[in-house]
């Protein structure tokens, strides 16, 4: 993971950036899980300690009668959050996933969300209405980054840069740098566009300004718990949000990477997207959401501390309406004000990143936006 401050000092150029994390996921790796009504127990591959998943138990008869445009319902209740998993990547690096552990039970009210991220032309609406500029348009000042060149201090953000050739996995700034330009309306840097991209998610926005569109949309960003409910659709520990199988006969169910990662060129695009994909092209999950797996992340409310689900875990009770940590704590980057992401993107592989995986985290530093990272509201 990187932050904009910390891209800065590593490579002089401004970059706005907090990168997610990854995790293994493999298809044959877990037992298989049933719907609703069924336990499921779950053994790591790395301790004989049995993860046990409980019954999803909606609640019912709550759903109210007028939907907002674009929304379903979803109807809370109590189920099973968190991860079974706690190795990165098919490489088995131990321990860098454990703030996904434990699975704990939670319950949720019933909430309305957004069946899609927010669109290009949704933000677009919201900017016209307001005059909103985000973070990404906006020059950084020598205050907020002091030592930095007056000319590096240009307005932009980050971008993934694919590699000309095969590269090592642990060094992350082989494949993201900093474009001064880029920002949601050109996603890529000042020689790229959203024309004709209405539907398409909305990119480069950093959790303030996804905080500020759905202010204004009368809407607010899902906690974490809230999030993973949806993701689940009612049921329990089940892998993706389609089932425990990546593919469903022989076909992709999210926009993921597929090929040689990050090389220029090697997504193979067996899902029928290389990169980023307009929304709702796969089927929805079970509550009528799409893409709550790949494409981009979302940010949601809760501020990020790796220890959190420890915490809730410890307390040995159903945790209700949890809101995230009161502050926040990411022992690699200490002193960084982070929020939690959830879901994956285009950029997720078997190879380096599979949280698409359900239960997975990411995370990212307040200010800090990326060409992978867009949002939903809930209300």
């Amino acid at each position: 993971m990187i932050s904009k401050k910390k891209i800065l000092y590593v490579l002089a150029p401004l970059v706005a950036l907090l990168l997610i994390g990854y995790i293994v996921t493999s298809s044959d790796f877990f037992m298989n899980s049933d719907s609703k009504s069924a336990d499921v127990s779950i053994n790591t591959d790395d301790s004989n300690k049995e993860v046990h998943f409980s019954s999803t138990i909606e609640n019912k008869n709550n759903k109210p009668k007028d939907a907002p445009e674009g929304m379903v319902w979803i109807p809370g209740g109590e189920f099973s959050m968190g991860c079974s998993v706690s190795n990165e990547s098919l490489c088995g690096v131990k321990g860098i996933t454990n703030d996904a552990n434990p699975v704990h039970r939670v319950y949720v009210d019933g909430f309305w969300m957004d069946k899609t991220e927010v669109t290009n032309k949704q933000f677009a609406a919201f900017v016209k209405a307001t005059g909103y500029v985000t973070v990404a348009e906006i020059k950084p000042s020598a205050e907020e980054f002091p030592g930095v060149p007056a000319d590096k201090l240009i307005a932009g953000t980050a971008v993934f840069m694919p590699t000309k050739q095969e590269v090592p996995l642990n060094d992350y700034l082989r494949w993201w740098g900093y474009v001064g330009g880029a920002n949601w309306r050109h996603p890529l840097g000042p020689d790229s566009s959203i024309e004709g991209k209405d539907n398409y998610p909305v990119v480069q926005v950093c959790y303030e300004d996804a905080i500020a569109y759905a202010k204004w949309a009368g809407k607010r960003l899902a906690t974490e718990a809230e999030w993973e409910f949806a993701a689940r659709g009612g049921k329990s520990g089940e892998l993706y949000a389609w089932g425990n199988t990546l593919t469903v006969d022989g076909k992709f169910q999210a926009n993921i990477y597929q090929g040689k990662f990050p090389v220029d060129g090697a997504d193979a695009a067996e899902d029928g997207f290389a990169g980023i994909a307009p929304t709702a092209q796969y089927k929805a999950n079970a509550y009528g959401l799409y893409d709550m797996s790949g494409n981009v992340w979302e940010w949601v409310n809760d501020w990020y501390d790796a220890n959190y689900y420890a915490q809730l875990a410890s307390e040995n009770k159903v945790s209700k309406n949890p809101q995230g940590p009161a502050t926040f704590n990411d022992p690699n980057e200490p002193g960084l004000p982070k929020r939690v992401h959830r879901g994956g993107s285009f950029l997720c592989t078997e190879q380096y990143c599979t949280r698409y995986m359900l239960g997975t985290r990411g995370n990212g530093e307040v200010k800090s936006a990326a060409n992978h990272i867009g949002f939903r509201c809930v209300k």
